[in-house]
């Protein structure tokens, strides 16, 4: 049995067109960007509304002229739910932070005294900020005097940067040119 069984390329490039557009497409949009005929797209359109009306947890709907992926409306509660969780999830940070946090990611493990050496200033409430967002963990303890705590960036710190891995951030050489202004230099230590 095929993956695609029950599913023509037309309407699959259909369903990824949907998917992908923010407002509704209509049928000679759909038909331009397939190349396929408004007659053949209309046919296809019907096909994957009839599929996704079969009580999946997305639908087709017309409007505005054209036809656009959504929620199932039974499914409103839930939907509301997560986009409310979301919102409270949502990280605004200061510069401070941003400055603290860059710190972090390319020094870690970092301890607060080597964050604010580097920042010149103090950072333990940044610090407290960055670890209550879930941007930054206690990653151990350095073994010297008065053992301080070591700072890591998390996973939540790669999510929200589009990261695959901390190897992934740019070297800060490649950085210069874009955040120095021109014709001022400085080192990276």
């Amino acid at each position: 049995m095929s993956p695609h069984e029950g599913y023509d390329l037309l309407m699959r490039q259909i369903e990824a067109l949907l998917f992908v557009s923010a407002q509704p497409l209509s049928e000679d949009e759909l038909a331009t960007a397939t190349g396929q005929s408004a007659k053949a797209v209309k046919e296809a359109v019907g096909r994957l509304r009839a599929a996704y009306d079969s009580g999946r947890g997305v639908t087709l709907l017309r409007l505005a002229g054209g036809w656009q992926m959504a929620t199932a409306p039974d499914l409103e509660p839930v939907v509301a739910e997560f986009q409310g969780a979301l919102t409270t999830q949502r990280v605004r940070l200061s510069k401070a932070a941003l400055e603290t946090l860059s710190v972090v990611a390319y020094n870690q493990p970092a301890t607060r005294s080597e964050i604010e050496e580097i920042r010149t200033v103090r950072s333990d409430r940044v610090i407290d900020t960055l670890l209550r967002h879930g941007l930054v963990r206690v990653a151990g303890r350095r073994k010297s005097t008065g053992n301080p705590l070591l700072y890591r960036t998390t996973d939540r710190f790669l999510e929200l940067f589009g990261l695959d891995a901390i190897s992934s951030l740019p070297a800060l050489e490649e950085l210069q040119d874009t955040i120095a202004p021109a014709g001022e230099d400085w080192e990276a230590e």
